[in-house]
This record gives structure tokens, sequence and C-alpha cells, in this order.
């Protein structure tokens, strides 16, 4: 619904800067009685004043106070940073076939939480840095949550697991100085060289987005999936703006972020708060089991793309974010998202980077909201009943399961596990050092236009530019192996010279 509340004169109130004034005209006056979080009512002079009263006596106060300095949560180790909003995904094509997932079959709807995020930033940081963008969708789906906890991007930085913390920490910031440190970065960068396709997409413009949304998302797993026959497919998402993927010039986004740091967080919420609602039509590449034993272990590779002219998008529904969060915390700050969320139908991925992530992300959100936070609202299965036999903890518990038994087996009528003859399980691959340069080269000369290419030029000619000699020699090496142009490009850039004792060197 658009905002339709006048301000002054004939001009609308604007849904971001207005909003406690549109709250005010929704409402006739106070909303009710202030109370501490027990429910005693507060009076006047408690809330007023504490002189000449012992502090300890004035319920307000202690209440107030004894929450104020436990308010804020651990910050996510990445992607804290962002923006979320809420709506449906509806099947606009039936691939029962293919997966036996009941939210995929056609002109089913099904409830979405969407979180829009910077990688590398720290909750205030702005919207706008040059980063890794993240893209997770979380289905409400009647048969429990499923989470897509995707990117930008098509592909990712590494497929080995152990380079998660070097690159987590090459990423932030300098343990001395407390400062971002591009030695660090670009160091990772270029020795683990399989990175680098992932950042020329982000250096080309993708890391800059206009508006969320014009921002795309990819799942970047190859997810194996089956139909009610058990046989086996394997899908990756794709998640594309209807109103087109658009980039901003990293001088323009520095204006534009210095300006408002929040500034694509704004323009969501500004959007929806008026009715202009954002959607994405979600498509999948397909391949059979005889697809992946002919193509080998790279179609799980998340370094690289699996060719669309081979495995070409197939439509299978829109998602449509048709309202924003009542309370950023309770619904956005709180959302949490993890691989290990599947549902019937849905398998998972056989690659080693899926696998710990399904271990990092659950581990993260315990450690960041506690053993209970698929309790919380926003993370709460809800589309279906749900029985476990986990019990206590930290809050929220909701009913704690009631009275009912908390150990399996048991002979007392606790929740059953389905009886089934198929278990599904994961195909086993084998995976080889990555390698993907033939598909970098082929997004430098084929798939990026002449302003992604210039834009990538600038913006990573500017985050070389006060890198150590030794780490931009490395780095030009490894350009110049994708294409040729690339490393001259940014040679000369860099107003370098590399020569064949360089070279050796590096």
């Amino acid at each position: 619904m658009a905002v339709s509340l006048v301000a002054k004169g004939d001009e609308p109130l604007d849904p971001v800067i207005d909003q406690l004034q549109i709250f005010k005209e929704k409402t006739e006056g106070p909303i009710g009685v202030l109370t501490t979080s027990g429910g005693k009512p507060i009076t006047y002079c408690e809330a007023t004043s504490t002189f000449n009263t012992p502090l300890v006596n004035n319920a307000f106060f202690m209440d107030m106070m004894t929450h104020l300095v436990r308010e804020r949560l651990p910050e996510r180790i990445v992607h804290a940073k962002g923006a979320g909003a809420f709506g449906h995904f509806e099947s606009t094509k039936d691939i029962s076939h293919i997966c036996k997932a009941n939210f995929l079959k056609r002109g089913t709807k099904t409830p979405v939480a969407l979180r829009f995020s910077t990688s590398r930033g720290f909750r205030g940081s702005s919207d706008l840095d040059l980063d890794v963008r993240g893209f997770a969708v979380k289905f409400y789906t009647r048969e429990g949550n499923f989470d897509v906890p995707g990117f930008n991007t098509p592909i990712y930085l590494y497929k080995e697991a152990l380079h998660s913390l070097p690159f987590l920490h090459t990423s932030g910031r300098n343990p001395a100085t407390n400062a971002l440190d591009p030695n660090m970065f670009w160091d990772m960068i270029t020795l683990i060289p399989e990175s680098i396709h992932m950042m020329m997409f982000v250096f080309s413009g993708r890391g800059l987005p206009e508006s969320y949304v014009n921002m795309p998302g990819f799942g970047i797993h190859t997810y194996q999936v089956e139909n009610k026959k058990k046989e086996l497919y394997f899908i990756r998402f794709h998640f594309l703006p209807d109103a087109g993927v658009k980039s901003l010039p990293s001088e323009v986004a520095v204006q534009r972020g210095a300006l408002n740091a929040d500034i694509l967080t704004v323009d969501l919420y500004g959007r929806i708060a008026n009715g202009t609602y954002p959607s994405w039509t979600v498509s999948v590449q397909i391949l059979t089991l005889d697809d992946v034993k002919k193509e080998g272990p790279k179609i799980f590779d998340v370094t690289r793309t699996i060719p669309l002219k081979k495995y070409p998008l197939h439509k299978i529904g829109k998602i449509v974010l048709d309202r924003n969060p009542k309370n950023f915390f309770a619904e956005v700050e709180q959302l949490a998202f993890c691989p290990s969320h599947l549902v019937p139908g849905i398998v998972g991925a056989p690659d080693k980077l899926f696998e710990s992530r399904r271990l990092a992300y659950r581990d993260a959100q315990l450690y960041r909201l506690g053993g209970n936070f698929n309790s919380i609202p926003v993370n709460c299965p809800f589309q279906v009943e749900t029985h476990t036999y986990n019990r206590d903890g930290l809050s929220p518990v909701g009913d704690n399961q009631r009275d009912v038994p908390n150990y399996y087996p048991n002979s007392f009528h606790g929740p059953a596990p389905v009886m089934t003859e198929h278990c599904s399980s994961l195909i086993s691959i084998v995976e080889t050092e990555a390698g993907n340069f033939d598909q970098a080269a082929e997004v430098y000369a084929e798939e990026f236009t002449d302003r992604e290419r210039d834009e990538l030029i600038k913006n990573v000619v500017f985050a070389l530019s006060t890198v150590v000699e030794s780490i931009q020699f490395r780095a030009l090496k490894l350009f110049a192996k994708i294409h040729q142009d690339f490393g001259s490009r940014v040679e000369q850039g860099l107003n370098i010279t590399m020569t064949d004792k360089t070279m050796k060197k590096c």
C-alpha cells in the first residue's frame, strides 16, 4: 500500500525520513500505559526524575538501564551490514519431474525473507563499499524452511574449506593497526589465484549495485535434488532482478555513500513502503546424473560457472518483496540463514565447501543468537508444526515442547521419525584443485562490456596502488595469464614495468 499521508501542503510524507510522523498519524494518542518489562505501570514521577530517591527503588530506571547494557548481539563475522524485506515466491512452472519439493509445485505461493548485505563491512559501514554482496533467501515452506545463503556473483572465492579463516581475516582489519590492509587482502588473493575470477565480477561493477532491487543473486552450489521416483537431478539457482542488473561507477558510489551510508537500505525500504514492490525471476540450470558423470567434479566447483549455452536457465517462479520489517532488530538483525535448512527433495550439495558452510553457519547462529535461534519468530518454520527433543537453554524456548517425552527412542508416544524405504544421501565426488582461468579469460574477453572492463581496470589499479611492489608484480603476472590485455592495462595504470627478471621472482 502506498503511503498517502500528507505532510506540508500536498507533499507526501517520506516513508523513511518521516517514519515517526507516519506512526503518529496512524495512532490517536499514546498506544498504552508505560510499564516495566514485568508489566508494572510506571508513574510519572518515576519516569521523569531520579533525584533525592534511591535509584534501586526506581523501577523504570532499573528496568531500563539493566536492559540497555544488554541490547547488542554479537555482530555477524561477515555480512554484518545488511537490509532485509519480506514477500512471497510463486512457482510458475511445474518441475516435479525434477524435484519433489512441495513449494516448487506450479501455483504454490511460499512466504520468503530476503537479506542483502556487504561482506566485509561492520554494522555501521556504508552500503556502497566496493564489496562482495550477500543475497540470502529463506523460503518458509510447508515442509520446513529452505535457506539459500547466496551471493551476487555466480561463483565464490575458493572451494577449499581451509581457506575460510585466512580469507575472512585478510578481508578484515590489520591486528596491529586495526585498519583495512590492502597488503593482507591482495597477498591472499594472489596466493589463492582462483579467487581472482570472483574478484573480477566485484571490481567490474557487480560490487557496487545501483540499488538492491538491481542486484542479482546466485546459490553458487550445485544442489542435488530428487523427484518422487527417487531419480537424481542437479540444479543451480539464479535470482535475476526484473528491474535489470545495474551498477554504479566507483566515483559515484563514493559520493553517494559519503552523503548517506545507508542509501541502499533507505531506497529498498522506501520503494516497498510506497508500493513499488521489487521482484526477481527465479531460474535453475538443470543437469541429469549422466550429465554430471560426463562433466566430472567441475560441475560442483563453486569457483566455476556452469556454461549457460550448454545448460540454459529454466524459469521456475518469481519472488516479490511487499513488506518491510516491522522492527529491524527483530526481523533482520535476528534473521539467520543456514545451508543445513533443507526440505524433502533437496538433498544439499556434495562439495566440501557446502559441507563446511553447514557447520560454520549453524555454529555462527548458535554463538550469535543462542541454541534456540530457530524459535525466534523470524526464523521459525511457521508453516509446519515442529516436534523435537531439544529442550531448555537460553530464551526463547516457547512452550519447551510442553509435557512431551524428552528422549528418543521412547515408549510413550513422543514424536516418531517418518518411516520410509528410501533414505536420501548425497553422491560422492572426487574434488580436484581449483582451476578457472579459462572461464576468467572468457568473462574478460566475451562477457564483460567495455564499461565493465574499464571499471575493472580502474578499480583494480586503485586497490593495488598502495600494495607493496612484490604483490603488485604477482598480481600482474596472474592477470596476464588470464588475458594479456588485462595484465597490460593494469601494468600501465600502476605505471610499473614487468621485466623477465621480475616475472621469474613472482
